[in-house]
Protein backbone atom coordinates (compact mmCIF):
# COMPACT_ATOMS: atom_id res chain seq x y z
CA UNK A 1 0.00 0.00 0.00
CA UNK A 2 1.45 3.33 -0.79
CA UNK A 3 1.81 5.21 1.96
CA UNK A 4 0.26 9.24 2.64
CA UNK A 5 2.99 11.77 2.49
CA UNK A 6 1.77 13.87 5.69
CA UNK A 7 3.17 17.01 7.87
CA UNK A 8 2.27 18.40 10.85
CA UNK A 9 1.91 21.97 10.91
CA UNK A 10 3.13 23.66 14.40
CA UNK A 11 4.57 20.86 16.64
CA UNK A 12 3.77 22.42 20.46
CA UNK A 13 2.05 20.48 22.89
CA UNK A 14 -0.75 19.14 20.69
CA UNK A 15 1.07 18.85 17.06
CA UNK A 16 3.97 17.28 18.86
CA UNK A 17 1.64 14.58 19.78
CA UNK A 18 0.46 14.58 16.42
CA UNK A 19 4.25 13.43 15.04
CA UNK A 20 4.49 11.09 17.51
CA UNK A 21 1.25 9.00 16.60
CA UNK A 22 2.09 9.61 12.72
CA UNK A 23 5.14 7.83 13.26
CA UNK A 24 3.54 4.87 14.47
CA UNK A 25 1.17 4.40 11.65
CA UNK A 26 2.21 1.71 8.84
CA UNK A 27 -0.13 3.99 6.34
CA UNK A 28 2.36 6.98 6.56
CA UNK A 29 4.80 8.90 6.11
CA UNK A 30 5.88 11.55 8.08
CA UNK A 31 7.82 13.93 5.36
CA UNK A 32 8.34 16.89 8.50
CA UNK A 33 7.07 19.02 11.21
CA UNK A 34 6.55 22.50 10.67
CA UNK A 35 7.48 25.69 12.99
CA UNK A 36 8.08 29.24 13.48
CA UNK A 37 10.20 28.38 16.36
CA UNK A 38 13.69 27.23 14.53
CA UNK A 39 14.92 25.57 17.68
CA UNK A 40 11.36 23.62 18.38
CA UNK A 41 11.26 22.91 14.34
CA UNK A 42 14.44 21.24 14.43
CA UNK A 43 13.96 19.38 17.51
CA UNK A 44 11.08 17.92 16.88
CA UNK A 45 12.24 16.68 13.22
CA UNK A 46 15.51 15.13 15.31
CA UNK A 47 13.39 13.58 17.67
CA UNK A 48 10.96 12.04 15.29
CA UNK A 49 13.39 11.44 12.26
CA UNK A 50 11.88 13.50 9.86
CA UNK A 51 13.27 17.11 8.05
CA UNK A 52 12.77 20.47 9.55
CA UNK A 53 10.77 23.72 7.89
CA UNK A 54 10.28 26.99 9.40
CA UNK A 55 7.23 27.84 6.98
CA UNK A 56 4.21 25.60 5.85
CA UNK A 57 4.56 27.60 2.39
CA UNK A 58 7.98 25.18 1.81
CA UNK A 59 6.23 21.59 2.50
CA UNK A 60 2.98 21.62 0.87
CA UNK A 61 3.89 20.80 -2.33
CA UNK A 62 6.17 17.86 -0.84
CA UNK A 63 2.69 16.23 1.13
CA UNK A 64 -0.40 14.54 0.55
CA UNK A 65 -2.34 15.74 3.90
CA UNK A 66 -1.25 17.62 7.25
CA UNK A 67 -2.64 18.26 11.01
CA UNK A 68 -2.56 21.95 11.67
CA UNK A 69 -1.91 22.33 15.01
CA UNK A 70 -1.17 25.89 15.12
CA UNK A 71 -3.04 28.94 17.35
CA UNK A 72 -6.65 29.28 16.77
CA UNK A 73 -5.93 32.75 15.57
CA UNK A 74 -4.03 30.94 12.34
CA UNK A 75 -6.61 28.02 11.59
CA UNK A 76 -8.00 29.99 8.67
CA UNK A 77 -5.03 31.33 7.10
CA UNK A 78 -2.68 28.28 7.43
CA UNK A 79 -6.00 26.12 6.66
CA UNK A 80 -6.70 27.87 3.25
CA UNK A 81 -3.34 27.89 2.23
CA UNK A 82 -3.29 24.05 2.62
CA UNK A 83 -6.16 23.42 0.94
CA UNK A 84 -5.17 25.95 -1.91
CA UNK A 85 -2.20 23.15 -2.28
CA UNK A 86 -4.74 20.63 -3.33
CA UNK A 87 -3.58 18.88 -0.02
CA UNK A 88 -5.87 17.53 2.70
CA UNK A 89 -6.65 18.63 5.70
CA UNK A 90 -6.55 17.55 9.62
CA UNK A 91 -7.25 21.05 11.25
CA UNK A 92 -7.14 20.75 15.80
CA UNK A 93 -10.52 22.10 17.46
CA UNK A 94 -12.25 24.61 17.36
CA UNK A 95 -12.26 24.52 13.49
CA UNK A 96 -11.69 28.39 12.90
CA UNK A 97 -12.06 31.97 15.16
CA UNK A 98 -15.60 32.70 12.79
CA UNK A 99 -18.13 30.62 11.47
CA UNK A 100 -18.00 32.56 8.08
CA UNK A 101 -14.01 31.54 8.09
CA UNK A 102 -15.05 27.85 8.96
CA UNK A 103 -18.13 27.99 5.78
CA UNK A 104 -14.81 29.41 3.38
CA UNK A 105 -12.96 26.32 4.34
CA UNK A 106 -15.63 23.81 3.79
CA UNK A 107 -16.66 25.68 0.60
CA UNK A 108 -12.81 25.35 -0.94
CA UNK A 109 -12.34 21.42 0.52
CA UNK A 110 -15.56 20.26 -1.20
CA UNK A 111 -15.19 22.36 -4.52
CA UNK A 112 -11.82 20.53 -4.91
CA UNK A 113 -12.97 17.14 -3.21
CA UNK A 114 -10.13 17.16 -0.23
CA UNK A 115 -10.80 15.47 3.28
CA UNK A 116 -11.07 18.08 5.68
CA UNK A 117 -11.73 16.84 9.67
CA UNK A 118 -11.53 18.51 12.48
CA UNK A 119 -9.71 17.40 15.50
CA UNK A 120 -12.46 16.48 18.01
CA UNK A 121 -10.86 14.12 19.98
CA UNK A 122 -12.98 12.67 22.18
CA UNK A 123 -15.55 11.22 18.94
CA UNK A 124 -12.57 8.90 19.34
CA UNK A 125 -12.38 7.64 22.93
CA UNK A 126 -13.26 3.93 22.75
CA UNK A 127 -16.24 4.99 26.05
CA UNK A 128 -17.79 7.30 24.00
CA UNK A 129 -17.85 5.10 20.06
CA UNK A 130 -19.14 2.55 22.64
CA UNK A 131 -21.71 4.79 24.16
CA UNK A 132 -23.45 5.93 20.75
CA UNK A 133 -25.02 2.44 19.96
CA UNK A 134 -26.83 2.51 23.15
CA UNK A 135 -28.12 5.98 23.19
CA UNK A 136 -32.06 6.14 22.90
CA UNK A 137 -33.92 9.56 23.13
CA UNK A 138 -31.72 10.99 26.15
CA UNK A 139 -33.98 12.98 27.78
CA UNK A 140 -31.45 15.08 29.91
CA UNK A 141 -27.37 15.44 29.17
CA UNK A 142 -24.92 16.45 31.73
CA UNK A 143 -21.24 17.09 31.24
CA UNK A 144 -18.73 18.63 33.50
CA UNK A 145 -15.08 19.27 31.80
CA UNK A 146 -12.74 20.81 34.69
CA UNK A 147 -8.88 21.64 34.34
CA UNK A 148 -6.07 22.58 36.48
CA UNK A 149 -5.15 25.57 35.39
CA UNK A 150 -2.54 25.86 32.86
CA UNK A 151 -1.41 28.87 30.76
CA UNK A 152 -1.55 26.56 27.57
CA UNK A 153 -4.85 27.25 25.78
CA UNK A 154 -5.17 30.48 26.88
CA UNK A 155 -5.35 32.35 23.30
CA UNK A 156 -9.50 31.47 23.54
CA UNK A 157 -11.52 31.32 26.34
CA UNK A 158 -13.07 28.37 28.33
CA UNK A 159 -15.62 27.46 25.81
CA UNK A 160 -13.32 27.11 22.24
CA UNK A 161 -10.74 25.21 25.23
CA UNK A 162 -12.57 22.72 26.70
CA UNK A 163 -16.49 22.89 26.17
CA UNK A 164 -16.38 22.56 22.87
CA UNK A 165 -15.61 18.94 23.50
CA UNK A 166 -18.75 18.41 25.19
CA UNK A 167 -20.68 20.38 22.86
CA UNK A 168 -19.29 18.22 19.66
CA UNK A 169 -20.68 15.34 21.28
CA UNK A 170 -23.80 16.71 22.24
CA UNK A 171 -24.68 17.82 19.09
CA UNK A 172 -23.64 14.85 17.69
CA UNK A 173 -26.11 12.18 19.37
CA UNK A 174 -28.95 14.65 19.57
CA UNK A 175 -30.85 14.41 16.00
CA UNK A 176 -32.70 17.67 16.67
CA UNK A 177 -31.84 22.23 16.29
CA UNK A 178 -31.42 24.06 19.53
CA UNK A 179 -34.42 25.62 20.64
CA UNK A 180 -33.34 27.55 23.63
CA UNK A 181 -29.95 28.69 25.11
CA UNK A 182 -29.04 30.20 28.28
CA UNK A 183 -25.41 30.78 29.29
CA UNK A 184 -23.22 32.20 32.32
CA UNK A 185 -19.42 32.49 32.78
CA UNK A 186 -16.60 34.36 34.51
CA UNK A 187 -13.08 35.26 34.26
CA UNK A 188 -10.44 34.43 37.27
CA UNK A 189 -7.42 34.76 36.09
CA UNK A 190 -6.96 35.21 31.92
CA UNK A 191 -9.52 38.20 31.07
CA UNK A 192 -11.31 35.51 28.98
CA UNK A 193 -13.85 33.55 30.46
CA UNK A 194 -12.40 30.78 32.49
CA UNK A 195 -15.91 29.44 34.00
CA UNK A 196 -18.78 28.63 31.74
CA UNK A 197 -22.23 26.76 32.16
CA UNK A 198 -24.78 26.40 29.60
CA UNK A 199 -28.53 24.83 29.60
CA UNK A 200 -29.33 23.77 25.87
CA UNK A 201 -33.05 22.88 25.10
CA UNK A 202 -33.45 21.26 21.62
CA UNK A 203 -36.33 21.24 19.89
CA UNK A 204 -37.14 17.49 20.31
CA UNK A 205 -37.48 17.86 24.26
CA UNK A 206 -33.39 16.76 25.56
CA UNK A 207 -32.05 19.05 27.58
CA UNK A 208 -28.49 19.62 28.20
CA UNK A 209 -26.04 20.94 30.82
CA UNK A 210 -22.45 21.95 30.49
CA UNK A 211 -20.18 23.37 32.39
CA UNK A 212 -16.35 23.83 31.73
CA UNK A 213 -13.88 25.38 34.37
CA UNK A 214 -9.67 25.69 33.71
CA UNK A 215 -9.33 27.19 37.03
CA UNK A 216 -10.54 23.90 39.18
CA UNK A 217 -8.48 22.60 42.21
CA UNK A 218 -8.55 19.12 40.18
CA UNK A 219 -9.46 17.25 36.67
CA UNK A 220 -12.68 15.73 35.74
CA UNK A 221 -14.00 15.17 32.57
CA UNK A 222 -17.43 12.76 32.62
CA UNK A 223 -20.49 12.83 30.50
CA UNK A 224 -23.89 11.81 32.31
CA UNK A 225 -27.26 10.77 30.12
CA UNK A 226 -30.65 9.85 31.28
CA UNK A 227 -32.71 8.17 28.91
CA UNK A 228 -36.31 5.81 29.75
CA UNK A 229 -34.11 2.44 29.37
CA UNK A 230 -31.05 3.61 30.99
CA UNK A 231 -28.43 5.87 32.51
CA UNK A 232 -25.23 6.05 30.89
CA UNK A 233 -21.52 7.28 31.99
CA UNK A 234 -18.72 8.34 30.23
CA UNK A 235 -15.40 8.94 32.06
CA UNK A 236 -13.02 10.67 29.79
CA UNK A 237 -9.85 10.17 31.65
CA UNK A 238 -10.06 6.50 32.91
CA UNK A 239 -11.94 5.57 29.16
CA UNK A 240 -14.70 4.14 31.10
CA UNK A 241 -18.49 4.11 30.38
CA UNK A 242 -21.05 2.57 32.89
CA UNK A 243 -24.16 1.21 31.89
CA UNK A 244 -27.07 1.35 34.40
CA UNK A 245 -30.60 -0.28 33.69
CA UNK A 246 -33.84 -1.77 35.10
CA UNK A 247 -33.44 -5.58 34.41
CA UNK A 248 -37.85 -6.62 34.41
CA UNK A 249 -37.26 -9.71 35.17
CA UNK A 250 -35.84 -9.34 38.37
CA UNK A 251 -37.84 -8.18 41.35
CA UNK A 252 -36.99 -6.87 44.56
CA UNK A 253 -38.58 -7.62 47.48
CA UNK A 254 -41.17 -4.96 47.19
CA UNK A 255 -41.67 -5.59 43.64
CA UNK A 256 -39.50 -3.21 41.83
CA UNK A 257 -37.34 -4.19 39.01
CA UNK A 258 -33.89 -4.62 40.10
CA UNK A 259 -31.22 -2.01 38.86
CA UNK A 260 -28.53 -3.67 37.55
CA UNK A 261 -24.57 -1.99 36.10
CA UNK A 262 -22.16 -2.68 34.10
CA UNK A 263 -18.87 -0.83 33.62
CA UNK A 264 -16.69 -1.16 30.28
CA UNK A 265 -13.32 0.10 30.61
CA UNK A 266 -10.73 0.61 27.45
CA UNK A 267 -7.59 1.62 29.14
CA UNK A 268 -4.98 0.57 26.17
CA UNK A 269 -7.05 2.87 23.38
CA UNK A 270 -5.11 5.66 21.73
CA UNK A 271 -8.18 7.79 20.89
CA UNK A 272 -5.07 10.54 18.78
CA UNK A 273 -4.14 7.63 16.90
CA UNK A 274 -7.40 6.26 16.50
CA UNK A 275 -8.32 10.05 14.62
CA UNK A 276 -5.27 9.81 12.71
CA UNK A 277 -6.08 6.81 11.60
CA UNK A 278 -9.28 7.53 10.43
CA UNK A 279 -7.92 10.59 8.56
CA UNK A 280 -5.69 8.50 6.58
CA UNK A 281 -8.19 5.78 5.80
CA UNK A 282 -11.01 9.05 4.53
CA UNK A 283 -7.86 9.51 2.02
CA UNK A 284 -6.77 6.15 1.22
CA UNK A 285 -10.48 5.25 0.45
CA UNK A 286 -11.82 8.31 -0.81
CA UNK A 287 -14.75 8.24 2.52
CA UNK A 288 -16.18 11.28 4.02
CA UNK A 289 -14.24 12.20 7.73
CA UNK A 290 -15.77 10.83 10.93
CA UNK A 291 -15.47 14.54 11.73
CA UNK A 292 -16.17 16.84 9.05
CA UNK A 293 -15.79 20.40 8.80
CA UNK A 294 -19.67 21.23 8.53
CA UNK A 295 -19.30 19.51 12.35
CA UNK A 296 -16.87 21.44 13.63
CA UNK A 297 -18.78 24.81 12.04
CA UNK A 298 -21.40 23.87 13.96
CA UNK A 299 -19.87 22.96 17.09
CA UNK A 300 -18.32 26.62 16.96
CA UNK A 301 -21.55 28.38 16.01
CA UNK A 302 -22.43 27.39 19.24
CA UNK A 303 -19.43 27.90 21.10
CA UNK A 304 -19.89 31.61 19.86
CA UNK A 305 -23.08 32.01 20.59
CA UNK A 306 -22.43 30.90 24.27
CA UNK A 307 -19.60 33.23 24.51
CA UNK A 308 -21.85 35.89 23.24
CA UNK A 309 -24.31 35.57 25.68
CA UNK A 310 -21.74 35.55 28.45
CA UNK A 311 -20.51 38.98 27.24
CA UNK A 312 -23.55 40.51 27.59
CA UNK A 313 -23.67 38.78 31.13
CA UNK A 314 -21.91 38.69 34.38
CA UNK A 315 -17.99 37.76 33.33
CA UNK A 316 -15.75 39.24 35.99
CA UNK A 317 -15.57 36.94 39.62
CA UNK A 318 -17.86 39.86 41.70
CA UNK A 319 -20.08 38.84 45.00
CA UNK A 320 -23.15 39.99 43.24
CA UNK A 321 -23.92 40.27 39.26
Amino acid sequence: MKKVRVAVIGVGHVGEYHAQKYVSLPEAELVGVVDIDHQRARDMARRYDTEAYFSHHDILHKVDAVSVAVPTKDHFSVARDVLAHDVHLLVEKPITQGVEEAEELIRVAREKGLIFQVGHIERFNPAVRKMVPLLADPVFIESHRLNLFTPRGTDVDVVLDLMIHDLDIILHVVPAQIKELHSVGMSVITGKTDIANVRIIFENGTVANLTASRVSNQTIRKLRIFQPDAYLSVDFVKRELGVTRLDQERLGPEGFPQIVSNKMQFPDSDPLAAQLRSFLSAIIHGQDPEVPGEDGKRALWVAQSIMEQIERGCKYFQAIC
